[in-house]
This record gives structure tokens, C-alpha cells and sequence, in this order.
């Protein structure tokens, strides 16, 4: 299976989208925020490599296509935004003071909790990047010195967890108003949560986006002097 995979251009794209496309399919019949067509990908996959004793990088091989689709997806999240340029201009000061503290909430607790846990150095910058988009956090991981593979995986299950668990949570703190939902979800689970942010409402799409790219650059401005601290 290690040679088939490492030989074949698209095996691991293929084998990615229908394990993806089963997760939509579960998704439609059970209709519950606990079955995440991402999650479920993953899963899958993870239980196919595990089962078929294939490696890691073979597979990688074929489905590093996928990755290349990222930064423009994130890109065309300009979109929304766009459309909803003049809510942008009449919050613009509350917006980026709400991004801001979320930035600086994501990378304390991180500072907080290694400290509690004992992780070394490498491991904590590891972690500091947890809440922005992939393609960002990575580049901040490897400056940093950090593992950036498990920078990857811990970026994808906050954002997981942040598109389970928003709307429940959203609605236990009486949060209503979309502007604030979108800059909280954008903020802590960056692409992954904007995809629910989007089903809530284009405003609240609009500023998750907005805040998938500010919470990037205010991380990687604050990053490395968080990494001092420990």
C-alpha cells in the first residue's frame, strides 16, 4: 500500500474527498453538530493509514493538492467582507479591540497552561500558534522552532472544537449580536469556525472572516514576544 500511494500522482487526494464526502453524507442524515464532516474525515483517514499500515508520507504524497486550495480559500473569504463594508466602518475600533483581546486570551492560556503542564520551550511555541489559519500558523510554528506537524494537527482540532462547540456556547453566554458572534468564532477557530459563522449569517461570516486575518497578523507580530516569557 506504501508503494502504491507514493506511486500514484492523486491516491491520497481521492481516498481524502470520499472519506470528506461520506462525513457530508452523515452530516445530512443525522444533522447534528457532533457529526463534522472534517472530523469525520480525519477519523477515517487516520483509521485507513492505521489499518492498512501505510505511512504518513506516502499518503501525503498524493493528497498535498489539497493544500494548495487553502490560501485561496481563504482568500475568497474576502467576499463577505466586502459586502459588508460599511458594518466594518461603524465598528472598525470595537472590532479590532475585540480581535485583539481575543489574540491575547489565545496565546495567555497557551503561556498559562504550559506552565501548569511543565512543556519545554519547543513545545510551548509549538502551541502558541493554535488559533489562526494553517497557512499562517505553520510559517509562525517553524520561526519559532517549534514542531510544526503537530502545530498543523493542534490547529485543526481548535478549529474543530471551535465550530462544534460556538453556537451552544454563544447561546449559554447571551451572546446576540452577529458582529460579536463572528469576531469570536473568526478569532478563536479561525476558517474551520467561520464555516459555521457562515451558516449563522453574512454578517457574522463577514466579520469571522475579517478576524481570520487580523488574528493572524496580531499573532504574528505577538508570538515571538510571548515566546520569551517561558
Amino acid at each position: 500500500m506504501n508503494e502504491f500511494f507514493a506511486s500514484s500522482v492523486y491516491a491520497g487526494t481521492v481516498l481524502t474527498l470520499l472519506f470528506f464526502y461520506v462525513g457530508m453524507l452523515l452530516k445530512k442524515k443525522f444533522k447534528s453538530a457532533i457529526v463534522n464532516p472534517l472530523l469525520i474525515a480525519v477519523g477515517l483517514t487516520i483509521a485507513f493509514l492505521v489499518s492498512t499500515k501505510t505511512e504518513y508520507s506516502s499518503y501525503y504524497e498524493g493528497a498535498r493538492y489539497i493544500s494548495w486550495f487553502l490560501t485561496p480559500a481563504t482568500i475568497c473569504l474576502a467576499v463577505p467582507l466586502y459586502e459588508q463594508m460599511e458594518a466594518l466602518k461603524k465598528n472598525a475600533a470595537a472590532i479590532l479591540c475585540g480581535i485583539l483581546s481575543g489574540v491575547v486570551a489565545s496565546l495567555l492560556s497557551v503561556l498559562i497552561l504550559s506552565v501548569l503542564f511543565g512543556l519545554s520551550h519547543r513545545e510551548y511555541v509549538t502551541f502558541l500558534p493554535k488559533s489562526i489559519t494553517t497557512a499562517i500558523g505553520m510559517a509562525v510554528s517553524e520561526e519559532m522552532g517549534g514542531y510544526s506537524p503537530i502545530t498543523v494537527a493542534v490547529i485543526i482540532m481548535t478549529g474543530i472544537t471551535g465550530n462544534l462547540i460556538c453556537v451552544p456556547l454563544l447561546k449559554v453566554l447571551c451572546i446576540k449580536e452577529p458582529v460579536a458572534k463572528g469576531i469570536a468564532i473568526g478569532t478563536a477557530s479561525h476558517a474551520i469556525g467561520t464555516a459555521k459563522a457562515m451558516e449563522i449569517g453574512s454578517l457574522t461570516g463577514a466579520m469571522s472572516s475579517l478576524s481570520i486575518v487580523v488574528s493572524g497578523v496580531f499573532t504574528v507580530i505577538l508570538a515571538p514576544v510571548f515566546a520569551t516569557f517561558y
